[in-house]
């Protein structure tokens, strides 16, 4: 049988990423008890208010069909939170509603991109990535995110990539899985780029509400100078702790909305308006919710810093944003994938390898800081006694 060039394009870019996260899910299926840190969701549940404003919508009626753009409600909500944001306005005609940031992306890459093409982005990614620019036709290219420089992308680092088929810069600020944030001069220099080379700036912006301590977002549509080439998604799945409704959205030039319409609407036509009504009550609010959960999410990657950095040779690179932080198991071994199968066996606890993310990240190891404080410090005890009974024959054969 004939198959389209898509699905040969994206073999091995899907669930095979998360071979880890399954096998902590079969260990706890079959009575085993597993300590999971593989996944980055909310370490609480979505809030009440959230739940009974989806429900108050759906008894109200809005359970029919929507349209490609967005509910007027939540195109309004946005424009008054971006315009609040940036400090200038930012009109409703710059956004389309989709249900997550995945769906988002992959409407932008469908809309911007073409076999041929390529799109520079930052090693080690989000698991996903590769899979939505190679969905489109064009090539990832990746550009190593470098320790030294705590994992920002550098626009010296971007110019080197840039060739004439070049079609887009994706960004992800802060970023998934080093926790890093791009500063405003980091921003302005990658943007400068863009508009020398004619390129787009793609930016997903999820974890933008989940800065820890000091350190502070900016977004990529800050500097108005680069707005009609930059295009950033967001989401209120890590915010606002409702990562099950799908709702998220892109803001973007007016042109490109109109340009990507018709796509929006022969995919989806539509989100639910009961979804977009909880999700423009959503960013209508503080981010109350988000903040306690970045503080919580901080002192966690203090604890496993506290408990693992030095242990046997691992390094603990803590975060500026976002849901994890990283273990450098490189004195140990290199292959990540391998080291996480052997600790989930041996101890039950689930951590992400390196790898999945890139190979920029092979020797590292993501853990989640959505475990319960209990949960993360036996977590890290466990991994403690693992690596210091690690013997070299175990580490020449096993690991």
């Amino acid at each position: 049988m004939q198959y389209a060039p898509v699905t040969t394009r994206l073999a091995g870019l899907g669930s095979d990423k998360w071979v880890l996260s399954a096998a902590a899910t079969a260990r706890r299926r079959a009575g085993q008890e597993v300590i999971n840190l593989t996944i980055g969701e909310p370490d609480v549940p979505t809030p009440d208010s959230l739940i009974h404003s989806a429900i108050s919508a759906m008894k109200a009626g809005r359970t029919g069909y929507s349209n490609g753009r967005g509910e007027d409600s939540l195109l309004q909500a946005l424009s008054a939170r971006y315009s609040a944001k940036l400090g200038r306005s930012i009109g409703t005609d710059r956004f389309m509603c989709l249900p997550g940031t995945q769906t988002s992306l992959y409407l932008v890459f469908m809309a911007l991109c073409e076999p041929g093409s390529e799109v520079i982005l930052g090693d080690p990614m989000y698991a996903t990535y590769e899979g939505l620019i190679r969905a489109s036709g064009a090539t990832p290219v990746p550009v190593t995110l470098r320790p030294e420089h705590n994992f920002r992308l550098q626009a010296t680092d971007i110019a080197e990539k840039i060739t004439n088929d070049t079609r887009a810069i994706f960004l992800n600020t802060p970023h998934n899985p080093t926790g890093a944030v791009l500063t405003p001069s980091d921003l302005d220099a990658i943007g400068a780029l863009a508009e020398k080379h004619d390129l787009w700036l793609i930016s997903d912006e999820v974890y933008g509400d989940l800065t820890h301590g000091e350190a502070r977002f900016t977004s990529a549509l800050a500097n108005p100078t680069h707005e009609n080439r930059v295009i950033t998604t967001a989401s209120i799945s890590k915010s606002h702790a409702a990562p099950g409704f799908r709702s998220g959205w892109l803001c973007g030039p007016a042109e490109f909305c109109t340009r990507a319409l018709p796509l929006s609407e022969t995919m989806l036509f539509g989100s639910q308006p009961f979804i977009a009504d909880m999700t423009a009550d959503a960013v209508a609010s503080p981010p109350t919710l988000a903040r306690a959960m970045a503080t919580r999410m901080a002192n966690r990657a203090a604890l496993i810093h506290a408990a693992l950095d030095g242990v046997a040779g691992l390094h603990v690179h803590r975060p500026e944003a976002g849901m994890f932080a990283l273990i450098d198991i490189r004195a140990l071994t290199t292959d990540s994938q391998r080291f996480a199968l052997d600790l989930l066996a041996a101890t039950g606890v689930a951590v992400m390898p390196g790898i999945s993310f890139g190979a920029a990240l092979e020797g590292w190891l993501r853990v989640a800081l959505n475990a319960s404080d209990s949960d993360t410090v036996e977590a890290c005890q466990r991994i403690a006694r693992f690596v210091q009974a690690l013997t070299p024959e175990q580490l020449a054969t096993t690991i």
